[in-house]
């Protein structure tokens, strides 16, 4: 599918960048954010404004996902222990004066490294259906149009392993300058040895990774709209890397700038959000506390206290990551929108789609009777 499936008619209109200055021309606005270059504060509220509007929808989303990865994360490590607990007391509690045998360390680090492998994979995946859910969010919420659970459960599941591959090559290539430097640097520790000289190489590493992460950085914003051009698109991840460096082109620092504001708010706003749940969560905690040093155990009603407590927490920091990603998910599917609009006459394109679009349709039975000088819609009068 061509980087024209969502509407995405070459030409003018509004695809003019705003004069410095000056208030911009008013635009048309038939969702979250006007059809016309987008400044900070667009961008902001337009995020906001799309949380607020369709927050049942996402965060139902984003709970049945967690819903189906949690679950699969805990089946793989319970089919990891029980395949391997033979393997423990030998390892963990060999004869005294023995070293465990290798047919015994063998197959728990085999374990180990599968089991590792396997809730990466699954922990990504899910990550990147929350990633697709807030693209599929904002292609309606910019076009004024309703959500529902279902219609964001197909678009985030189906295009989640192409945002998956996606986030993996750019987090890939983003990272290589750090990778180069480890490469170059974990060789000459070892063969260092115990010495000075591995002592200063230690020194050093900070400074290498200190000139490696500018081209990390640059490199991620490069390819930091991939996300966002495979759920709009349909693109897979390639194509994606390569839409996103032609749309950040010559943008990169605005782009840099804007993602350094939306990380803080968003880190802001996270740690906001969990206070209340942390403040409650601690007094919670209290009675058991306390009831601790005095009985030398717990009682039920300290036990009830202290699984409140966590509760608390971890229901805070979920709302906060949840808030966290999604934020900075729906910022950068919003300087997608924007860049396209810029360069691409989206704007357009969008007003032309929603002109076609069918009108809906007329009531049926019989027109209320009017009470006043206004006649209802639909009477068939003009």
């Amino acid at each position: 599918m061509t980087h024209n499936s969502w509407p995405g008619a070459h030409g003018g209109g509004w695809g003019g960048a705003p004069q410095w200055g000056g208030r911009p021309p008013e635009a048309p606005q038939p969702g979250v954010i006007p059809l016309r270059p987008l400044f900070l504060g667009d961008i902001i509220t337009g995020s906001f404004a799309t949380i607020r509007g369709h927050w049942k929808t996402l965060a139902g989303v984003a709970l049945a996902v967690q819903a189906v990865v949690l679950p699969v994360m805990a089946l793989v490590v319970g089919i990891a222990v029980v395949s391997v607990r033979s393997h423990f007391a030998p390892v963990f509690h060999p004869p005294f004066g023995e070293d465990p045998a290798p047919e015994h360390v063998v197959p728990l680090v085999v374990a180990a490294v599968v089991v590792f492998a396997l809730l990466m994979a699954v922990g990504v995946l899910g990550m990147a259906a929350i990633a697709a859910l807030c693209p599929a969010v904002l292609k309606e919420a910019v076009m004024g149009r309703p959500t529902t659970f279902r219609a964001l459960w197909r678009a985030s599941v189906r295009r989640a392993p192409a945002v998956a591959g996606a986030m993996f090559l750019s987090g890939l290539i983003a990272g290589s300058p750090v990778f180069a430097v480890l490469a170059v640097w974990l060789p000459l520790v070892f063969s260092a040895g115990h010495g000075e000289d591995s002592l200063a190489l230690l020194g050093i590493l900070p400074l290498l990774m200190l000139a490696a992460a500018p081209a990390a950085v640059w490199l991620g914003i490069r390819f930091g709209l991939a996300p966002a051009v495979v759920v709009m698109e349909g693109a897979g991840p390639i194509t994606a890397l390569r839409r996103s460096t032609a749309l950040v082109r010559g943008e990169w620092w605005r782009i840099f700038g804007y993602t350094v504001v939306f990380v803080m708010l968003a880190g802001a706003v996270s740690y906001a959000t969990q206070i209340p749940f942390n403040l409650v969560g601690s007094f919670a905690m209290m009675p058991a506390l306390n009831g601790l040093p005095e009985h030398g155990a717990l009682s039920a009603g300290a036990v009830a206290s202290l699984v409140l407590a966590l509760v608390l927490l971890f229901l805070g920091g979920a709302a906060g990551q949840v808030f966290q990603i999604a934020f900075s998910h729906l910022a950068s599917a919003m300087l997608y929108v924007d860049q396209r609009i810029r360069r691409e006459g989206l704007a357009e394109a969008i007003l032309t789609d929603l002109a076609a679009a069918p009108a809906p349709p007329a009531p049926t039975g019989p027109a209320p009777a009017a009470t006043g000088p206004h006649r209802p819609e639909g009477d068939g009068q003009s």
